[in-house]
């Protein structure tokens, strides 16, 4: 054919109608299977494309999700947490085996996500990443509800049942990291890390640890809990005010590998050596952490079940179907900083 193949021309040559190439080409269950077959075939040899913008002005969907990545504010805007790279590119991958496309924005929250997105025809839905100031973001997360935007965040359960959110087992994570360094002999404890409702994957990280060291008879002293961002700077400024109280502590728990790679090297600048003196556990399993010195034992997310997942979620969302929070479990990667070849000594 001289000009390019349309749908009519398809129609033609099968000889059904144009709604029926449409059904067909959308794999839709209302056209017979012999048919969509055949229809299918006609459309490949004819070179034919679907008109993504054509269809899209005739669904009203612009059949594309947004992905809304939000960090804690640092110094260099040009670093972002290893853990949220991961997640992108699950979410990347989901996204493109649904036949969707993925508009990826790094911002500070505007006020107006769902003008800026959905209410535009930007976006179908939005997959929110990363929140900074939780007390903050809860508020927006009310907005965008009030609006009837389709969205799934990731992280902690929210207390709004409205709010649909997919996350892991934070509050297992911190058990069983917890648990691991019990049985290792260790027994003064420091978490680092922010516990409060500020950051609730956090505190709900600080939860297990703390259920885990009750559960052994373990003193809760909460003098040990030192709050940090995600950061390696952070990690390292927590674990000097630790190291500065003066108490005696043989285990750190960090909410998460970063702070567990700064308070590392914090110790080590105090001439205190890991793991033989101190333990770290950190969290999340970024691609860094088998590379720290020690490598570092951590709590694994699974970044690629969670980018299906909230991928999935969204598109339900958007589809009218049912769906409902989950959480995803989290596994312990047992590497040498946590001294699983080291009898532990007498705690500083």
């Amino acid at each position: 054919m001289a000009s390019k193949a349309t749908s009519i021309d398809i129609a033609y040559r099968a000889g059904v109608s144009q709604s029926t190439v449409s059904r067909a080409l959308r794999n839709s269950p209302l056209v017979n299977l012999e048919t969509r077959q055949r229809i299918q075939a006609i459309a490949k040899e004819l070179n034919y494309k679907v008109d993504k913008n054509a269809s899209n002005l005739r669904t009203q969907n612009s059949h594309t999700l947004a992905l809304l990545l939000c960090e804690d504010p640092t110094n260099d805007d040009s670093l972002i947490n290893p853990f949220f790279l991961s997640m992108l590119g699950s979410i990347t991958r989901a996204t493109a085996q649904q036949g969707y496309d993925l508009l990826v924005s790094f911002q500070q929250l505007s006020s107006d996500w769902h003008a800026d997105y959905e209410d535009s025809n930007k976006a179908d839905g939005i997959i929110l990443l990363g929140y900074g100031d939780y007390m903050d973001y809860e508020q927006k997360l009310e907005r965008l509800l009030a609006q009837n935007t389709h969205f799934v965040i990731w992280g902690a359960e929210h207390n709004n049942k409205s709010v649909l959110s997919i996350g892991c087992d934070n509050h297992q994570g911190g058990l069983i990291a917890t648990e691991h360094l019990i049985s290792l002999g260790r027994n003064a404890f420091a978490f680092l890390g922010d516990a409060s409702s500020h950051s609730p994957e956090f505190r709900d990280r600080y939860l297990g640890h703390v259920k885990a060291l009750q559960t052994a008879n373990i003193p809760v002293d909460r003098t040990k809990q030192v709050s940090a961002i995600s950061t390696e700077s952070s990690g390292y400024d927590a674990a000097m005010v630790l190291i500065a109280q003066g108490t005696k502590f043989d285990a750190i728990f960090a909410a998460s590998d970063l702070i567990a790679i700064g308070a590392i090297r914090a110790l080590k600048e105090k001439g205190i050596s890991v793991p033989e003196q101190v333990a770290v556990v950190g969290y999340d399993d970024i691609p860094v952490a088998s590379f720290a010195n020690p490598p570092l034992t951590t709590i694994k997310q699974n970044t690629q079940l969670a980018g299906e997942i909230l991928v999935d979620s969204v598109l339900k969302l958007i589809r009218g179907q049912e769906v409902s929070a989950q959480l995803i479990p989290t596994t312990l990667v047992v590497r040498s900083s946590c001294g699983i070849d080291s009898a532990p000594l007498k705690p500083l």
